[in-house]
């Protein structure tokens, strides 16, 4: 009986920990960071929290990756950047929850629409949380009560 508690236990570990992974998404996907591309129509197919990984493909030293402010976005300045790259692979992980913006620094490039703006949420990828409510992942469920199943049928015998 005590080994069929420390199996619902090691499932139910990971389980939960397979849910609560990070995404890792490719900016612009195949074509990576040019100025050619829809940054706002990549984004908004996405869904971004806490932890996930952006990943910039793009020539070095011919364009970069700058995190800016809202102003910083609008306005396409780096001058005051929060994180400047343009080593030609540049991954941002996502700390922080709220809206993220990047700009390429180079003259023209953000506003030839080489900039992106993500949302970023708290709660993990895949999650929904609910007001109050103690979350569960549905995995964690379903192999608990497998496990349980296995248990009572060891007790029977």
């Amino acid at each position: 009986m005590a080994n069929s508690l420390l199996l619902l236990v090691a499932l139910v570990i990971a389980g939960s920990t397979a849910l609560a992974s990070a995404t890792t998404y490719t900016v612009g996907d195949s074509q990576g960071w040019t100025t050619t591309g829809d940054y706002s129509t990549w984004a908004s197919s996405k869904s971004f929290a806490v932890g996930d990984k952006l990943v910039f493909n793009y020539i070095n030293k011919a364009h970069s990756v700058t995190e800016v402010s809202k102003s910083g976005y609008d306005t396409c300045s780096g001058t005051n950047p929060l994180s400047d790259d343009e080593s030609g692979s540049t991954v941002i992980t996502l700390q922080t929850p709220g809206t993220h913006y990047f700009i390429c620094n180079v003259p023209g490039h953000c506003a030839e629409g080489m900039k992106l703006a993500v949302a970023v949420s708290a709660t993990p990828s895949g999650t929904t949380p609910s007001a109050g409510a103690l979350q569960v992942p549905a995995m964690a469920s379903i192999v608990a009560s497998a496990a349980a199943g296995a248990a009572i049928k060891l007790a029977l015998f």
